[in-house]
């Protein structure tokens, strides 16, 4: 069973995502939190396996809980949820270590799908989040992008040949299977590289990943 905790200020909105992942016979909505400020003792009662944290709470938002999640040891795998589809967080969500980003009118099949998705641990990003953060990316100011792409470009030259290619691939939005059969490796191996990629740079999730090498202009 994949252990889920909500955390929305709107009770309907909790209602609504307990009864859509309720109807999956693989996920189990363990407990609910009306604001960040409640969600680390949850997480520690409960245990869940996955947080869906809106973004906007009244006295402790979604992206500091988040921050706070993530400098745990052993952390859930966290998506955020917003109305808005230009949020100004979502960047800083995902530097944060959100391994999702998904608007809340998204589909219930979709939902699911991106909880099941997480739970294995592959990122996911509605179509319209995604957009958002390439534009920011390709907008941000020359002096201040052309220092990210370096240090982003530092970052990989830390990779191995197949680390590298693999972390590409990752960037492209790949699967583990996906990435499996572009490069003729086995999914264990393509797993074993990608938890080696995240320790040598010092990274959470493949959505780190992902932006550490859109920031090299490796994608």
């Amino acid at each position: 069973m994949i252990r889920v905790l909500l955390a929305d200020d709107d009770p309907l909105v909790r209602s609504g995502l307990r009864l859509m992942l309720g109807g999956a016979d693989d996920i189990e909505v363990v407990a609910e939190a009306a604001d960040g400020s409640e969600v680390a003792a949850l997480v520690d009662t409960y245990a869940p396996d996955l947080v869906l944290m809106d973004i906007r709470m009244p006295t402790v938002d979604g992206l500091e809980a988040t921050q706070l999640l993530r400098e745990r040891p052993s952390p859930p795998a966290i998506v955020m949820l917003t109305t808005f589809q230009t949020d100004e967080y979502v960047l800083r969500a995902l530097q944060s270590g959100a391994a999702g980003f998904l608007l809340k009118h998204t589909a219930p099949g979709e939902i699911v799908a991106a909880v099941r998705r997480v739970a294995a641990g592959e990122p996911v990003l509605s179509p319209a989040v995604t957009q958002q953060l390439i534009t920011r990316l390709t907008t941000a100011p020359d002096t201040g992008r052309r220092a990210q792409t370096l240090r982003a470009r530092e970052a990989l030259a830390l990779l191995g040949d197949r680390e590298r290619e693999v972390a590409v691939a990752v960037g492209r939005g790949r699967t583990n299977a996906e990435i499996a059969a572009e490069l003729y490796m086995g999914v264990p191996t393509v797993k074993a590289h990608v938890s080696h990629i995240l320790t040598k740079l010092g990274l959470s999730n493949r959505v780190q990943i992902a932006l550490t090498v859109h920031d090299a202009g490796e994608a």
